[in-house]
């Protein structure tokens, strides 16, 4: 039986492959993309401003601790990054490449929901009164007592979405993805009780709470805002890691592939995708047995792959196969080739 070691599922030899067989999640991750720009051009809805409302909406405008253009760059180029550093220890494209697409898409569908929700809800922001009137004079409605914003538009417009926090829900949907990812990877979870694991697995959480933390300090949110964003990314990131990978709490992941001829478990423990011991399940199945007494097993050796255990279709009687238990399946062999 063939030894399936890692550094033989690279991007050079399998990229294109795994690329090719979710070739419909990146058109649908274009689109995400598409769409969150879309919602980005058009207007918010303009709630109702009152006059005697503006007791909590008169916080001074100013500049952001953390820009625009840095949550990206936090959310996303920083996990990736990390994603990157990895596969270059495992050399195992499976890896790479759902990892990039859970983290991509925890963004996105986290960034459609952000400003879906932002468009709908129309909160004005605490700095809301000198952004709709920059002279610091306010203008009302004589019966309705509404605001008559005299300000620029653009930073009007911007005025009105502030719940839920965008950088909150992107940086806690990347930074949660990546926690997520680095808790599977050093097994923190492992109950073998090692604090320093949990305390880099809660790094990234960290830094998301404090660029959200940022947003209640410039007066761009209300503790609310960031509150819903922080829930919002921290569980679009959840769903989307667990779409890949197995558990990272549970020890003793055992994912079920259906073959051609086998139902085949594995023990994954949690470290790698459900599609690369798919793939080892596929591989494996491909290979005919040799005699009676090893027809209904299969055996991977591999470190992180411990047991493999086969169910043929016809009778669903499980067999399963220990790699350190050698001597069993020699006696077993023998016991075919006499019989």
């Amino acid at each position: 039986m063939p030894e399936i070691q890692l550094g033989t599922h690279t991007i050079r030899s399998h990229g294109v492959q795994v690329v090719k067989l979710h070739m419909h999640d990146w058109l649908i991750l274009a689109l995400l993309a598409f769409l969150d720009l879309g919602l980005n051009l058009i207007e918010p809805f303009h709630r109702f401003v009152g006059e005697g409302m503006m007791t909590d909406l008169k916080y001074p405008l100013q500049d952001n601790t953390v820009p625009f253009w840095a949550v990206p760059m936090i959310a996303v180029i920083l996990p990736l990054g990390v994603i990157i550093v990895y596969y270059f220890i495992r050399r195992n494209v499976y890896d790479l490449h759902h990892a990039i697409l859970g983290l991509l898409f925890s963004v996105f569908i986290t960034a459609v929901l952000t400003d879906a929700i932002k468009d709908a809800v129309g909160r004005p922001r605490p700095d809301f009164f000198w952004r709709c009137f920059p002279n610091g004079t306010g203008l009302f409605e004589p019966v309705t007592k509404n605001v008559m914003c005299t300000g620029d538009k653009a930073v009007i417009k911007e005025g009105h979405k502030s719940f839920p926090s965008g950088h909150t829900s992107w940086s806690f949907a990347g930074l949660g993805f990546l926690a997520l990812y680095l808790s599977g990877k050093l097994q923190a979870f492992d109950r073998r009780g090692h604090v320093a694991k949990l305390c880099i697995v809660f790094l990234p959480l960290l830094v998301a709470a404090l660029v959200g933390v940022s947003r209640v300090d410039d007066y761009w949110h209300h503790w609310q805002d960031v509150f819903a964003g922080g829930l919002l990314g921290i569980t679009v990131a959840s769903f989307c890691y667990l779409q890949f990978f197995p558990p990272p709490y549970d020890i003793d992941v055992k994912s079920v592939f259906l073959t051609r001829f086998f139902i085949v478990h594995v023990r994954s423990e949690g470290w790698g995708p459900h599609a690369y011991f798919q793939m080892l399940a596929e591989t494996q199945n491909s290979i005919q047995p040799t005699s009676s007494a090893t027809r209904n097993t299969l055996n991977v050796q591999q470190r992180q792959l411990e047991t493999i255990c086969i169910q043929p279709l016809h009778d669903r009687e499980t067999s399963r196969v220990n790699s350190s238990n050698s001597r069993l399946l020699l006696d077993g062999l023998e016991y075919g080739r006499r019989h």
